[in-house]
């Protein structure tokens, strides 16, 4: 058959792209068939498009990594799962299998790890918002709570005189380590005196007792000096608090923020390159620690690191539904799946491969989801060849925040399977129908139709 005419489309040459002298960052002909040894054909015969895909033994390796970072530099380490930015319950089961604690930050992820057979004890509740009835179960279960604000001092002194005890507490701080813009809306700040003054006030209640700082200096953060910083302020800031009030400091729990080996909008070097390996932030902190320290002095150090460990672990199969000219002359090309599950294209550029070899030169394209939004863009800039409808795109690393921050807005969300070490496919979220949709809904009977 004779091919539809198509005009000529003119591109103006730019540094970085594919252009008519070759080369270029997002010269696309990567070709991936198998997830894990299991052919994507077959995942997607069983359970659909778009599909989101674990690897167990991925999840597992990089967990151990970290560990091994740390736990080689440092005597006293708790490493403690990040719920919100993954709490499928077969995630969560094998971190925990693995020894990680839970960090939560609202009732209903603390409901989903005690579901899940974690104890009280071993549950670090943070956040801005922690209803009083959620402290009162955190704090008689013996949960580590960290303290974002004065309220929350007022709302734990008054769950201590309910259940006639002292309760063991922590402050979340916030601090200048060098990273712009500072995460200054959560907890105390450390340099105005806001930290000092809620020690103040605990000290002068009576009723709590301080026994760690917290700090979450930011998400995604690429320099490894920064946590430096953090450490040793924390670690100055535990002595002062333990010289002038008595409060021995147990913990010092920096939070997470690690990043994984994705590429950032606007950094135009590849995640090998642009992203520090774990072991450069563990070398920082644990260096930090053993020169801040007292000799004999070994606080336990708590990383809440979660992107880091799951992101690289997660891919994302999704098909071409359509393909379609734009004015300006770029081709785009529809896809089943949108920002409507992958929440996180808003800000990175994933690794992008192809189910199948496709002839033909690559040209910069435009990857649009099925929503009927004009935000609806998994990425504005990648090169690719002319796609058939059908082919498949298999898109990494997703395995953070997309399965915590997906929507039910316009289509279903679709099924997750975990693929084991052993090469075994498990189906650990099933793709929603409309009975998950309309189940909570109610209709009055007088708008019924007849």
């Amino acid at each position: 058959m004779k091919k539809p005419y198509e005009k000529p489309v003119i591109f103006k040459l730019k540094t970085g792209f594919m252009n008519k002298f070759g080369g270029g960052s997002y010269f696309l002909k990567k070709v991936r068939t198998k997830i894990d040894g299991v052919p994507v054909d077959e995942l997607v015969e069983r359970f659909g498009s778009p599909l989101f895909v674990f690897s167990e033994k991925r999840l597992r390796n990089k967990f151990r990594e970290l560990k091994n970072a740390f736990t080689l530099r440092y005597p006293n380490v708790e490493f403690s799962w990040s719920y919100k930015t993954n709490y499928l319950d077969a995630i969560c089961a094998i971190l925990h299998s693995e020894g990680e604690t839970a960090e939560v930050v609202s009732e209903f992820e603390y409901e989903k790890a005690r579901r899940l057979g974690v104890p009280g004890n071993q549950i670090i509740y943070n956040g801005p918002y922690k209803p009083l009835d959620s402290l009162r179960r955190a704090a008689r279960e013996g949960a580590r709570i960290n303290i974002d604000h004065f309220e929350e001092i007022a709302d734990l002194e008054q769950v201590a005189d309910e259940l006639g005890t002292k309760i063991k507490v922590g402050i979340r701080l916030n601090m200048d380590t060098g990273i712009k813009p500072q995460w200054s809306r959560f907890g105390f700040n450390l340099e105005n005196g806001q930290a000092l003054d809620a020690v103040k006030r605990i000290a002068a209640g009576g009723k709590l007792e301080l026994v760690g700082l917290h700090c979450h200096i930011g998400t995604f953060i690429l320099e490894p000096r920064a946590y430096e910083n953090e450490v040793r302020k924390m670690v100055q800031f535990a002595y002062q608090v333990e010289e002038q009030f008595g409060f021995k400091i147990e913990y010092l729990d920096i939070g997470g923020g690690f990043p994984s080996k994705n590429r950032l909008k606007g950094v135009y070097l590849p995640p090998d390159v642009a992203v520090p390996s774990i072991d450069e932030f563990a070398e920082r902190v644990c260096n930090a620690l053993l020169e801040s320290l007292k000799p004999g002095d070994y606080p336990k150090l708590i990383l809440e690191s979660g992107r880091a460990i799951v992101d690289e672990a997660g891919f994302l199969i999704t098909t071409v539904h359509a393909s379609k000219r734009m004015p300006d002359g770029r081709r785009a090309y529809v896809l089943d799946a949108g920002v409507n599950i992958l929440f996180t294209a808003f800000w990175y550029h994933f690794n992008v491969e192809l189910d199948r070899e496709v002839q033909g030169p690559s040209e910069p394209c435009i990857l649009y989801g099925p929503l009927c939004m004009n935000i609806d863009v998994v990425d504005d800039a990648v090169q690719l060849p002319p796609l058939p409808r059908g082919t498949r795109l298999i898109l990494s690393p997703v395995g953070a925040y997309n399965v915590t921050q997906w929507m039910q807005f316009i289509r279903y969300r679709p099924a997750v399977v975990l693929i084991g070490e052993n090469g075994e496919v498990d189906l650990i979220r099933e793709a929603e129908d409309l009975s998950d949709i309309v189940r909570r809904e109610k209709l009055p009977e007088r708008l019924k139709l007849q």
